[in-house]
């Protein structure tokens, strides 16, 4: 085993109303104080500024109105429905609202953008990005199918930007980036074509009939709206993932980031049989973060294409897989690392980077925390990239597809911990009942598996963890006031092998679908926890505690323990106490004690909430809101509801 190299920074950077408002101001204050040592973060409070809280990603509240001691108390305030969901082609809503200044704007399953009164959930405007003539001219002239229940049809939030009495909100749909008057919901005129660009621009390459989209809001440095892109993943060509930053006034391309290195570029060496020129994927998909008083951006990047097999892609192929830190204001990379070498797995970084301020060795260190698909925290010291905690390049076994070179060895990191199942053996077989059992243990018998980065085979390969993670788009939420690192995970494996494709495709080889590895009942077939809720300290690398998330409650009322559940969605984290989270398969909402991982308050939700919530104060009242969509990769029923909870 060896140290994993890393690549260091290129250069360095230099009435009893009157008396509850009062305590509402004066817990405010004391919340502002408990962060005010850290850095100039402007943390979500009043408002909830950003997707995921605020440019680091925090999902971190300083509100604290509603705690440990009240939250047993929250009730719903009021909720919204949208009224355009479809239960057949399993809708769903993604989206992490923006709360700012007594107004909330959030996606609905269809892509429409509304903006609600914070206080009553009243409408107050809703745009309609892709009304049917635009739908007709996509299917027509640009060969996209864009179709409810879909890829094209996610959306995980909104940017929200003001200069002065300019206040605007940019959000994507389909291949198009919008900005919008906040105050009206009507197309900024001067911006691209009356208010929208085509997110293609600076991709130097023809795309047309590709699946190409933007799912997650960028962030804003100086003038460039810096933004990512949802790629297809093959077999078919799939377009390449290029990170863009665009005026915030006009939409003019300011600068391209190529994460397929082009001739000269770094990294180009690192795709043999110069496979850059017609790879795709590797791209940033699930949304940026930024320091803005260093002037950097970071991205997570996405596997290649295609995502099982890497047989014309020889090489490392950078910038898949990484961390990569950019220079906000022209877009040169400043340092990176890989976490998965010539992928094959589909281990897309899945999330944009936490950056957290730690204390390592007995001193403050301004760091980058990474959770992955693989069930591992890297962290980085966030100027230069070295890693914090030592990572290992491990020895890996070798594909034995024709044609097929993985990589000798994978970086492993030796703290903290993996949060989630790195691997698969007999005794993970689930015990759940004699039947399941039997039938878990004959597929396992029948298949490929191993630790993980065991190569899909020929033979069905069991994947631990699966492609749903480990972490998904979801990410983690981090409390400065503690250091802790809070990640929702999943326990369920995946089931592919690779098959000979048909004559006149791109490859030689096709998989045999994204399949889970479910027992006869619809329950994972290995034991549980079968999701799970870490809290990680990251000034030491362990974990604080680890609780399951989610149960099945058929499986409850039979005496058996809380298994956790599938889940997709985030957490937010509070000054009150309090880690807020939905996400798993069961539709439920729960608070958790941030300090023990103790649940102390739930509800269910009238459809999943695989989304994030956001939090905010209006009128003196803090609210907590989640969109409850359901359907999508957890195909429960769909919903079309946006709920704000409060005390009453």
């Amino acid at each position: 085993m060896k140290k994993a190299s890393f690549t260091f920074v290129d250069r360095m950077f230099i009435k009893p109303k009157t008396l509850f408002v009062s305590v509402v101001l004066l817990q405010l204050m004391l919340s502002a104080c408990t962060i005010s040592n850290r850095s100039t973060i402007n943390y979500a409070g009043k408002n909830w500024n950003d997707y995921a809280g605020d440019n680091t990603k925090s999902r971190y509240s300083t509100l604290s109105q509603v705690n440990k001691q009240n939250v047993s108390q929250l009730k719903v305030a009021w909720t919204y429905r949208s009224g355009d969901y479809s239960d057949d082609l399993k809708t769903t809503i993604e989206c992490n609202p923006v709360a700012v200044n007594g107004v909330v704007y959030a996606s609905t399953p269809t892509l429409k953008l509304v903006a609600l009164q914070a206080a009553t959930g009243k409408e107050i405007w809703r745009f309609d990005p892709l009304p049917p003539e635009v739908l007709q001219k996509l299917r027509t002239e640009e060969k996209i199918d864009i179709t409810p229940g879909t890829g094209y049809w996610v959306n995980r939030g909104v940017k929200y930007w003001e200069s002065g009495k300019n206040k605007r909100i940019y959000y994507s749909a389909g291949i198009y980036l919008f900005a919008l008057n906040a105050q009206t919901g009507k197309p900024i005129s001067n911006f691209g074509n009356n208010g929208k660009i085509d997110l293609r621009q600076g991709l130097n390459r023809d795309i047309k009939g590709m699946h190409y989209n933007s799912t997650t809001p960028g962030v804003v440095y100086k003038n460039n709206l810096i933004m990512g892109s949802t790629v297809g993943e093959g077999p078919e060509p799939a377009a390449p993932g290029f990170v863009r930053a665009f005026d915030i006034e006009t939409g003019k391309l300011n600068w391209v980031f190529h994460t397929i290195p082009q001739s000269g570029e770094f990294g180009n060496d690192t795709w043999g049989n110069d496979s850059w020129k017609k790879a795709g994927g590797v791209n940033a998909w699930s949304g940026i973060s930024l320091d803005e008083k260093r002037g950097i951006a970071f991205i997570a990047t996405g596997s290649p294409t295609w995502d099982f097999y890497g047989q014309d892609r020889p090489g490392n192929n950078l910038f898949g897989n990484c961390v990569v830190a950019l220079d906000a204001n022209t877009g040169k990379r400043m340092w990176h690392f890989q976490t998965v070498h010539h992928d094959i797995w589909d281990k897309d970084v899945p999330c944009p980077p936490n950056l957290v301020t730690v204390k390592h060795n007995g001193k403050k260190i301004d760091a980058v925390a990474q959770v992955s698909k693989t069930g591992y925290v890297y962290l980085f010291n966030r100027e230069t990239g070295k890693p914090l905690f030592e990572i290992e390049e491990k020895a890996v076994p070798a594909s034995n597809i024709p044609g097929e070179h993985t990589s000798a060895t994978q970086p492993v990191p030796i703290k903290p911990k993996a949060f989630a199942r790195t691997g698969l053996t007999v005794n993970d077989m689930t015990n759940l009942n004699p039947e399941a059992h039997t039938f878990a243990i004959d597929v396992f018998k029948k298949s490929k598996s191993g630790p993980q980065f065991t190569p899909i085979s020929n033979v069905p390969t069991l994947i631990m963890p699966g492609l749903l993670g480990g972490a998904n788009w979801s990410g983690a939420s981090f409390d400065p006031e503690t250091n802790l690192l809070y990640v929702n995970s999943n326990d369920l494996p995946s089931y592919i092998g690779l098959i000979h494709n048909e004559s006149g495709k791109p490859y030689p080889y096709k998989n045999t679908g994204y399949n889970r590895f479910w027992d006869p009942q619809g329950y994972p077939a290995i034991t549980p926890p079968w999701g799970s809720l870490t809290a990680i300290n990251l000034n030491t690398g362990d974990f604080a505690w680890q609780v399951t998330l989610g149960e099945f409650d058929e499986l409850t009322k039979k005496g058996i323990p809380p298994t956790g559940s599938p889940n997709l969605g985030g957490s937010i984290v509070t000054a009150g106490g309090l880690v807020f989270i939905a996400s798993t398969k069961d539709e439920k909402f729960r608070a958790f004690d941030k300090q023990t991982g103790k649940i102390l308050w739930e509800t269910k939700l009238p459809a999943g909430g695989y989304s994030s919530p956001s939090t905010y104060l209006v009128d003196g009242k803090q609210y907590i809101i989640i969109a409850a969509g359901g359907g999508g990769k957890m195909a429960t029923k769909s919903g079309d509801y946006y709920i704000a909870f409060a005390l009453p």
